[in-house]
């Protein structure tokens, strides 16, 4: 059965056939492995090299135990159902799809040690192992990782791969976007990070003032910007969005039983809402700018809900709050146009303005920072800031109110005990928590239409 695969995916399957790995601790959280490193090569190649479990550089130090639940995603009858859909440009018309509930286990979001496990795993995606002293943190048992993209020489997408002791559950965890004067410390991605971001969270194309490179050729003066043409750029096989779909069919194909889930901080992050958006898969990202409008460029069929699709963000950080933007933004001279502000599913959004009294700074973007000021043992962030823990109402006599006296917030329980806090903030519908009564605008000092052809014709009859 093996004969006609590759040497080293016949070694990679039969490691996976034959040896034995310790069952999960318990039904509340999932423990991972490392496998194998996954690479992505300058050509757009996806290439994986197993890994002697002996012979780790990183050890107990990408080791995590992650909480988890059981969520409804609604996911698309087939993929070629989804991508029929996708493909459809006729404008106002949407295909007939079938979407069907799946039962998933995901992470459980209302846990902050869910949030800081995964947001370790999102800060490791910056380094490739722990051979730089200081770039690694001590976490708990359970977990390993897995890089992909780390040859010195590649310029593309970048990450780790995490995988439970019995194959049930992937992470991918995908690289942010790599800048010596923010995150990262620059490094051979820069370029292409850059094109990523500026062609996924800008209005059109990263134009925000006369003087700056775009893109894509879209602008059409003034503040008009060709849909199709927008539309068209978002197709570049080179870009690192169908370099995801390429990962997550790869790692699927590796683990065809396997549940994925994805996160990553900033453009990592908001990569990993477009993948999880694509597949149903659940997703924690953290800091990400905001991705709904390219979903829509991209022709992402709108499911029921998103509600497995999470962002993490402090109100300090002016890129996930769409507010880093202008000539005169710190992101604009850095050359990035970060100017979306409306995300998909659910937002657990810190306010560090109002509570912790942050000053809006680009600095607040870092994932590190979030990790020792916000989800660490001893952070600055307090369980009484995210309110009290909701009991079960059952029947419609407490539903009313009636029968039992409602405490108010703060009080105490009967016996002078404290009603407990939540351990993170309600995770909100995102387009509640950015928009306007429910409604959340992008862009909206833009106009977006079919102007290229239109200019063309223009021009070809004036005399």
């Amino acid at each position: 059965m093996l004969l006609g695969l590759p040497v080293t995916l016949q070694s990679l399957i039969t490691t996976f056939l034959w040896t034995s790995y310790p069952p999960e601790p318990d039904g509340t959280s999932i423990s991972f492995q490392l496998r194998h490193l996954h690479a992505i090569t300058n050509d757009s190649r996806i290439i994986f090299s197993d890994i002697k479990p002996e012979a780790s550089l990183l050890g107990a130090e990408s080791q995590f135990t992650i909480p988890i639940q059981n969520i409804r995603i609604p996911r698309p009858e087939s993929t070629s159902a989804f991508h029929a859909a996708r493909r459809n440009r006729d404008p106002g018309v949407t295909p007939a799809l079938e979407w069907q509930d799946w039962d998933t286990l995901s992470p459980d979001v209302t846990k902050r040690s869910t949030l800081q496990q995964l947001a370790k795993m999102a800060f490791n995606t910056y380094a490739a192992d722990n051979s730089t002293v200081g770039e690694w943190y001590d976490i708990s048992d359970g977990w390993n990782s897995d890089p992909f993209g780390w040859q010195p020489e590649e310029d593309g997408m970048r990450g780790h791969v995490f995988v439970s002791n019995d194959n049930s559950t992937v992470v991918i965890a995908i690289k942010g976007t790599s800048t010596g004067w923010l995150v990262g410390g620059g490094g051979p991605t820069v370029s292409k990070d850059k094109k990523n971001d500026n062609l996924l969270f800008s209005c059109c194309c990263a134009r925000v003032g006369p003087t700056w490179s775009t893109v894509c050729d879209c602008f059409d003066g003034g503040y008009r910007c060709d849909t199709d043409c927008v539309e068209e750029a978002m197709k570049d096989d080179g870009l690192f969005y169908p370099l995801g779909l390429n990962l997550y069919h790869n790692v699927t194909y590796l683990y065809p039983h396997a549940n994925i889930w994805l996160t990553g901080h900033s453009l990592g992050g908001g990569l990993a809402a477009l993948m999880g958006a694509t597949f149903g898969a659940p997703v924690v990202a953290f800091e990400a700018p905001a991705e709904r409008l390219a979903a829509q460029r991209l022709h992402l069929p709108s499911p029921p809900s998103t509600h497995h699709i999470v962002h993490v963000y402090n109100t300090a950080d002016p890129i996930p709050m769409g507010t880093c933007t202008g000539v005169t933004s710190l992101c604009a001279i850095g050359g990035f146009a970060l100017e979306t502000r409306c995300h998909l599913g659910q937002a657990i959004r810190y306010d560090t303005v109002q509570k912790l009294g942050w000053s809006v700074d680009i600095r607040n973007h870092g994932i590190k920072l979030v990790i020792d000021r916000l989800l660490s043992d001893n952070s600055e962030w307090k369980e009484e800031f995210n309110g009290e823990l909701e009991e079960d109402q059952k029947g419609w006599l407490s539903i009313m109110g009636w029968g039992w006296k409602r405490r108010r917030s703060g009080e105490e329980d009967e016996g002078g005990e404290k009603k407990p806090m939540r351990e993170v903030p309600l995770a909100r519908p995102a387009s509640e928590v950015e928009g306007t009564d429910g409604v959340c605008t992008d862009c909206f000092n833009w106009k977006f239409g079919k102007y290229k052809n239109q200019t063309s014709l223009e021009s070809s009859i004036c005399p």
